[in-house]
């Protein structure tokens, strides 16, 4: 299946799955912008007060652009550095900040394993791309 002029290979089609893969679930906690049920249902919790929640929808929505710029970046191979860097110091940065420990919730350990794996994901993604 040509594109651009060169056969799209086995690695070309993983690298682009992963950055597929990456960006949707990145994307995901757009649906936080919904409100607390949606966050709660997110990350086990609900905003304590109207300032948490209105940060936490923020957050929604800057993981949706994220999650968006790594979904293009699936086919646009010049695209793929600077979303995949930036993916990776975004889910890296989370990690730090929540590994598992007593006193989170569920769904914020939930997340943090989630992005230890899709890291390991990008990273070979972005050496192998």
């Amino acid at each position: 299946m040509p594109v651009d002029g060169r056969r799209i290979g086995t690695v070309d089609l993983l690298v682009s799955a992963t950055f597929l893969l990456v960006g949707l679930v990145n994307a995901a906690p757009v649906a936080g912008l919904l409100g607390g049920s949606a966050l709660r249902r997110l990350y086990g919790t609900t905003p304590a007060d109207p300032a948490t929640a209105v940060l936490l929808r923020h957050r929604a929505v800057l993981l949706g652009l994220l999650g968006a710029a790594l979904a293009v970046a699936a086919f646009v191979p010049a695209w793929r550095m600077p979303a995949g860097i930036a993916g990776l110091v975004s889910m890296v940065v989370f990690v730090v900040l929540a590994p598992p420990r007593r006193g989170l919730p569920a769904g914020i350990t939930r997340t943090a394993v989630i992005d230890v794996l899709l890291s390991v994901l990008l990273a070979g993604a972005l050496l192998a791309g």
